[in-house]
């Protein structure tokens, strides 16, 4: 099943727990506005090359738009829809004030050297600067994409309307950029952990883990539950996986995988078929890399108690109730890994106030809004007697339903 018919049936089935009225289900659904330009630009060798850009635009009724700029050969439309609705209902669960968007071009970053990136970038900035903007839609890195992206649609936006840092986050820390952004997805799955397990009694410290991925948020997850006493016991990524029973050294497998360009060939565990990860026998599993890893193939051999998703949509809706039957709890995306949304929003906010907030004012305030979302999503699976999925699915569809009514969608 792809992202975007998960997201839709997620999202009647909450509709339904919530009782909806069905006119205004059908206006949640429906993007705000969808954007498609073409971007042309002179390759390096003088030739011409055009690109699809675009941007789909989701709901705006809890506050400007938010979501990520991944430049990919594969954008499907599709799936950008589903990651702009997505972005709302996530950014609703996390209680700070956007609504959801994505959006893309569709180009092979690493066939384009750095001055083609960067003309493309501009060339998109330009194609859609008065369609974006502090208040209206602020955009943010993805796959392919990062704080240098981020520099150039700044510098780009600013030629139309004045220096603006707030218009895009994610920046390098020397153009407004917020300390404690690298590492917010990763921090912020070690918070909601951390509150999952305090449910049963347990803490991080003891607990076996299992994740998948390497990258950015799978780097960092490792090394902050590695610190906070938890066992890490196998890694995978592209190249390959790694296991270590005793529990692998994050730091020099952090050295190795950025001096070797992956964890292949990590002297400090016992290599391991990257397929068989998902099922290795631990507590707590973490895909932090691709969507629809977990599956109805796979999902009856999964032998950890709980999941935290740690990328988008890792889990499919059939395994979703294959794993519900084994009891073993999913912490869903949505909440998982809001991490990232989270601190935006304080890059946001330090730039609007043009004053910044030191790296422990970040993260503690990071804890806050983790924990408190936490809490929000088992209100409301007491209150809809439903899974943590179906829970957070229902806040965050309430609470832009009720902005939505309260803004006056009939008028």
């Amino acid at each position: 099943m792809n992202a975007l018919a998960a997201t839709n049936r997620n999202f009647k089935h909450a509709a339904k727990l919530l009782g909806l009225d069905s006119k205004l289900e059908k206006s949640l659904l429906i993007p705000f506005r969808e954007i498609k330009v073409e971007c042309t630009i002179p390759k390096d060798d003088g030739t011409l090359a055009s690109y699809v850009g675009f941007r789909v635009q989701h709901d705006n009724a809890r506050g400007p738009m938010k979501g990520g700029i991944r430049y990919h050969p594969e954008v499907d439309p599709d799936e950008v829809n589903a990651l702009a609705q997505l972005m709302t209902w996530k950014t609703a669960v996390a209680n700070i004030p956007y609504g959801g968007a994505k959006g893309g071009i569709g180009c092979t970053p690493g066939e384009l050297s750095v001055s083609e990136l960067e003309r493309l970038t501009r060339v998109f900035t330009q194609k859609i600067h008065d369609l974006i903007g502090i208040h209206t839609d602020v955009p943010a890195p993805d796959m392919g994409t990062n704080p240098q992206t981020m520099a150039w649609i700044l510098d780009e936006y600013s030629k139309f309307h004045g220096y603006s840092p707030a218009v895009v986050t994610g920046k390098p820390v020397d153009l407004g950029g917020s300390l404690g952004r690298d590492a917010a997805t990763g921090r912020g799955v070690l918070f909601a952990t951390e509150a999952l397990l305090a449910e049963y009694g347990k803490s991080i410290s003891g607990q076996r883990f299992v994740i998948q991925g390497f990258g950015n948020v799978g780097s960092w997850a490792a090394q902050l539950i590695s610190e906070a006493g938890g066992k890490v016991i196998a890694i995978s990524d592209v190249t390959g996986a790694v296991k270590n029973s005793n529990g692998l050294d994050i730091s020099k497998l952090l050295k190795h995988s950025k001096e070797n360009r992956g964890i292949k060939g990590f002297d400090g565990g016992d290599s391991l078929d990257p397929n068989s990860l998902l099922t290795e026998d631990c507590d707590v599993l973490i895909p932090a890399a691709l969507g629809g890893v977990i599956n109805r193939e796979n999902s009856n051999d999964i032998r950890a108690k709980f999941i935290i998703e740690a990328a988008n949509h890792p889990t499919d809706p059939e395994a979703d109730e294959i794993l519900a039957k084994k009891g073993v709890l999913i912490l869903p995306d949505i909440l998982a890994n809001s991490g990232g949304v989270t601190v935006s929003y304080f890059e946001w906010v330090q730039n609007i106030q043009g004053f910044m907030w030191d790296e422990n004012k970040v993260n503690s305030e990071l804890k806050t809004y983790m924990t408190r979302g936490f809490k929000d999503v088992k209100e409301m699976c007491k209150t809809h007697n439903c899974d943590l999925r179906m829970g957070a699915f229902s806040l965050g569809v309430n609470r832009v339903a009720r902005a939505t009514v309260l803004r006056g969608w009939e008028a």
